[in-house]
């Protein structure tokens, strides 16, 4: 079963490639490029058309025709393009509308248009109010049409209606979002040109620009009608873009309309063949490429240009100029986005809350006057700047936390530090209280400089709270310890003094100070007491002098310089008395009398 099914899927793949190449090769004819969706509310591509213009290389400049069914849309543009009705766009005779969506005319025109050769498509639109549709669907065809041609001929039979100036809302509202720009300037596009044209026999006296000034005037309304107050404000727009539009007239080609196709130049009205020729150089006079952001665009171009609008056209339940406003300023968005992540990037982390509001506030700043310096629209641009400060936001939100964790990493890292050199200076091998203090500065002045960040006041009251527990137990200790000590010190050099160096003044020094404080202490004041007696303070203050200074650290030297001291007693003792006597300036022991002459006893 399964090699059956891959061999049908390849012959139909081979099917499509070949019915493709048949398309390919004869582009002498018109292409759907947009078709109605089903349910008729909504389009999508054809991509049988969308091959036609893929395979245009140089810019490219459209001219759309539209207005109601019926009124000789698609002959016209045959007529523009000197074709008959059996080679080019299909004509319908019968009461139903002939062309769906929109086609396009697979053999470009090729002109220089100021110096540049432009490929001249042309593109037949399906008619408005023809039965079975909703009026969502026109106006979503109508847009389309707006947006990718280059000119746009509005083909209006006898006269101008109310409900076809109603119609050109969309147009109006595309030329104040995006026409009102500088020129020069990286423009979304230039909204087509607008050509009147009237189909009629006679004007009666007026000439066709005079006919549409006279339906662009206000309209009384004294009873205060909303649809009237909106048809002239479209009235006032369409006058202010006057020179971004023309009306040219035209007269029924013949009178049996049914055989028009079978008619040739001869055959028709030779003022209407006249005025046809008129309408082409007219038409070739005001035709330019098409710019979308600054540059003009090729076929492969010119697709993705139309899927983008035809994708916004398609949001919501009406096409809107909000929605191509969004489309254009996508782009402009995330390069402003990137702007502010760049700016945000270079900070160095973590810093104070203040410095990231204020390097945010900054680069925030930028990108929106970038934004305002690029963006499209006008009245909908805003939706685009809330999106952007939204992106903004977001990408701030991760910059605070990663703030946070940074800061909180930190913090950490020297509120251990401190923690350690705490538990370092709580075991002193020779207790200093200005060593303490002096490690307490530090410590203090390190965290306070270099801890920044959300972090920082946390951890500051944790730290305050940790060097207070350890200076408390610092001091609660320190007298018990230096009293411990110096007990142990009397005892050591009592030793030293009687049996090392036998130096009377030493072992008598220690003798004094262990008796006064074992004895002495005891007999007048608790240990407690002691701590405020100026004799301790004497003690302590002289203890702290030898311990530790700027210039000597005791703790830390303590041993290498014992080491050398046992070193001099024993050189001393060794080959000292050998070599210089056992002479000193202060008295020692005699131990003469006990010494090498005394006779040994029988």
């Amino acid at each position: 079963m399964e090699i059956p099914r891959r061999t049908s899927l390849f012959f139909f793949s081979l099917c499509l490639l070949s019915s493709t190449s048949l398309s390919i090769d004869n582009f002498h004819q018109a292409f759907p490029i947009v078709e109605p969706a089903p349910g008729h509310t909504k389009l999508q591509l054809s991509r049988e058309g969308l091959e036609a213009i893929s395979r245009i290389t140089t810019p490219i400049s459209a001219v759309a025709v539209i207005g109601p069914y019926r009124s000789g849309k698609s002959f016209l543009l045959n007529q523009l393009l000197s074709l008959s009705c059996y080679e080019g766009f299909g004509v319908g005779h019968m009461r139903d509308t002939k062309t769906k969506g929109i086609w396009v005319w697979g053999t470009p025109l090729e002109l220089e248009i100021d110096g540049v050769k432009t490929s001249v498509i042309y593109l037949d639109t399906e008619g408005f109010e023809s039965v079975g549709k909703s009026n969502v669907y026109d106006d979503r065809i109508f847009a389309l049409a707006t947006v990718m041609s280059s000119v746009l001929i509005y083909n209006l039979p006898e006269t101008i209606r109310e409900a076809d100036i109603s119609r050109l809302s969309f147009a109006v509202e595309l030329a104040e979002e995006f026409y009102g720009r500088v020129k020069g300037e990286d423009v979304a596009f230039e909204p087509s040109k607008l050509l009147w044209l009237i189909q009629r026999d006679f004007l009666q006296g007026k000439s066709v620009k005079q006919m549409v000034d006279e339906a662009l005037r206000h309209v009384p309304n004294e009873d205060g009608n909303k649809n009237i107050d909106q048809v002239n404000q479209i009235r006032d727009s369409l006058a202010i873009m006057g020179d971004n539009s023309t009306a040219f007239s035209l007269p029924q080609p013949h009178l049996m309309r049914t055989k028009l196709c079978d008619l040739k130049d001869e055959d028709l009205d030779s003022t209407y063949v006249a005025r046809r020729d008129q309408l082409k150089k007219l038409v070739a006079s005001i035709i330019r490429p098409k710019i979308v952001q600054g540059k003009t665009l090729n076929g492969k171009e010119f697709i993705s240009f139309l899927e983008q609008i035809l994708d916004a056209l398609n949001k919501g339940e009406i096409p809107s100029t909000g929605s191509l406003v969004e489309v254009f300023n996508k782009d402009i968005v995330e390069r402003c986005v990137k702007l502010y992540n760049e700016r945000m990037v270079g900070l160095r982390l973590p810093m104070s809350e203040e410095s990231l509001q204020s390097s945010h506030e900054t680069a925030h700043n930028e990108a929106i006057k970038a934004f305002d310096a690029q963006h499209f629209g006008r009245q909908h641009a805003k939706k685009s700047v809330d999106q952007l400060d939204e992106q903004m936001q977001e990408v701030y939100k991760n910059f605070v936390l990663a703030n946070e964790y940074q800061s909180s990493k930190l913090c950490e890292a020297l509120y251990t530090r401190c923690e350690d050199d705490m538990d370092h200076l709580q075991a002193l091998r020779l207790p200093s209280m200005a060593k303490f203090n002096a490690g307490f500065v530090y410590c203090n002045k390190t965290f306070e400089q270099q801890c920044v960040g959300p972090s920082k006041q946390n951890y500051e009251q944790r730290l305050t709270k940790m060097m207070g527990k350890s200076r408390s137990l610092f001091i609660k200790e320190y007298n018990n310890r230096l009293f411990n000590w110096l007990v142990g010190f009397s005892l050591v050099m009592v030793v030293v003094g009687r049996f090392i160096i036998k130096f009377i003044l030493l072992e008598m020094a220690a003798w004094i100070l262990f008796i006064f404080l074992e004895t002495y202490t005891r007999m007048f004041w608790t240990a407690e007491a002691l701590y405020y007696n100026p004799v301790w303070h004497f003690i302590v203050g002289t203890w702290e002098n030898v311990v530790y200074s700027p210039v000597l650290d005791l703790d830390r030297w303590a041993i290498p310089i014992v080491c050398i001291i046992a070193l001099c007693v024993l050189y001393w003792r060794c080959y000292g008395k050998r070599k210089h006597g056992a002479r000193w300036l202060l008295p020692l022991y005699n131990n003469q009398k006990n010494g090498r002459n005394r006779e040994r006893s029988e």
